[in-house]
């Protein structure tokens, strides 16, 4: 009976990977998952698939050193927020930017997308501001019950607490209004206008006085509006507004033929580690290289899920990644033949591998998650996209390196596969 539950746990786990890779390569198409390799997969940077390049100049006013580079950290947390990590911004003589943004061939999608100064304004009937983007401390992107009885995507704002007096002075007198006709819009005066970039984006009745600092803007947003428009906002209003005198649909630094390249180094790669972990640990071996397999399959998914831009960089990254999950299988195996030399059983031996290895196995890869932390929240562009996949891939390969390949060697003992030999003695 333990042995059968043994065959079917085993079973069980590898028709898992097998599931895992068919979701990498093919998605789930009913859950909005693509595979891979299909569009609306893996976004690739601007270093193998191409994109937009911009060049902002600013709009009427010669800013200092100073504001221009605040403009460019601006810049660049915003296309953070907007998820493309993998883009660049620089500065371009003494007032202008070179934004080069990934993935996006129509550079005017870009520049809306991006916006000029993001520039959000509360303006009453009277059309007088009463907050600006200044006033906001942060802004989310939330799909619910906004009020109206349906889920929908608005954005939530949460205002300073130095602007909750002037919100509920500027709401209290809109609802006063309530009886005064507006014959431009044909609806009562009692309304707060929202703008973006002197775009109106929401109008919305005021019934009563909003003393808090919580405020929400709503207008059949859709999911990627509403999460562009708070990306925007919580990234800040730069210092002066932006105008672009030019716009290029650039093409791929290395081109497709590079990433082909990558992915068959990689795959040989691949090869000749799993030939490797074969002929040198035999039937943990085959177990690591099962694992490693899993590894590529859940990285893959994640990616896809993440939306993450993936250039050079990041695939060093997840080859750097690969080696350390590699790595903690050898000192695994390692420290279960030290066990079967000594004369101990095969189930004991595995045990007390895993026991001797977990220590070190965690000192080195906590060590690796902290560097790749402090790169990801410090660094920018290419430097963030290399260490969001280093700890990405770090943390699964630990999963995959602990669990997966010790819950299969188990699952063997079980099946009465005991044979010292068969584990590399």
């Amino acid at each position: 009976m333990e042995k059968k539950k043994s065959v079917a746990a085993f079973l069980l786990v590898i028709l898992t990977i097998v599931l895992l890779i068919s979701i990498a390569l093919f998605g789930i198409r009913g859950f909005g998952i693509a595979g891979v390799f299909d569009e609306g997969g893996i976004r690739l940077g601007l270093d193998l698939a191409g994109g937009s390049s911009i060049l902002y100049e600013a709009d009427g006013v010669t800013p200092t050193a100073a504001e221009l580079s605040g403009a460019i950290e601006m810049m660049r947390r915003r296309l953070d927020l907007l998820g493309y990590t993998e883009a660049t911004v620089t500065s371009s003589g003494s007032n202008q930017i070179l934004v080069e943004i990934p993935g996006i061939a129509d550079p005017e999608e870009a520049v809306a997308m991006l916006g000029a100064s993001a520039a959000l304004e509360f303006r009453d009937a009277d059309d007088n501001v009463v907050l600006d983007g200044r006033d906001v401390a942060m802004a989310i992107a939330r799909f619910e019950d906004a009020g109206r009885g349906v889920p929908e995507h608005f954005i939530e704002l949460r205002l300073n607490s130095d602007a909750v007096p002037r919100w509920a002075e500027a709401t209290r007198m809109a609802a006063a209004r309530r009886g005064e006709w507006d014959d431009e819009r044909h609806m009562m005066r009692n309304f707060i206008t929202i703008y973006l970039d002197d775009e109106m984006i929401s109008l919305a009745s005021v019934e009563n006085e909003i003393n808090s600092d919580t405020s929400t803007i709503s207008g059949n947003f859709d999911r990627e509006r509403a999460h562009e428009l708070a990306a925007l906002i919580t990234a800040g209003q730069l210092p002066f507004a932006l105008r672009h005198v030019q716009l290029n649909a650039t093409g791929p630094a290395l081109g497709m033929r590079s990433l082909q390249t990558s992915l068959i180094a990689g795959a040989i790669g691949m090869g000749l580690i799993i030939i490797f972990m074969i002929a040198f640990y035999r039937l943990p071996g085959v177990i690591a290289s099962i694992a490693l397999i899993a590894y590529t399959a859940i990285i893959g998914i994640v990616l896809v899920i993440s939306g993450a831009n993936l250039s050079l960089p990041g695939i060093a990254g997840i080859i750097l990644s690969i080696g350390m999950a590699v790595d903690a299988n050898i000192i695994i195996f390692e420290r279960i033949k030290e066990e079967l030399r000594g004369g101990r059983a095969i189930k004991t031996s595995i045990e007390s591998g895993f026991k001797r290895a977990i220590v070190a196995i965690i000192d080195s890869n906590l060590t690796t998650l902290i560097v790749a932390l402090v790169l990801w929240n410090f660094g920018s562009g290419p430097i963030v996209g290399f260490a969001m996949t280093l700890f990405i891939g770090v943390l699964v390969s630990m999963f995959t390196a602990i669990t997966v390949t010790r819950w299969l060697l188990n699952q063997l003992v079980g099946m009465d596969v005991r044979n010292p030999r068969l584990y590399g003695l």
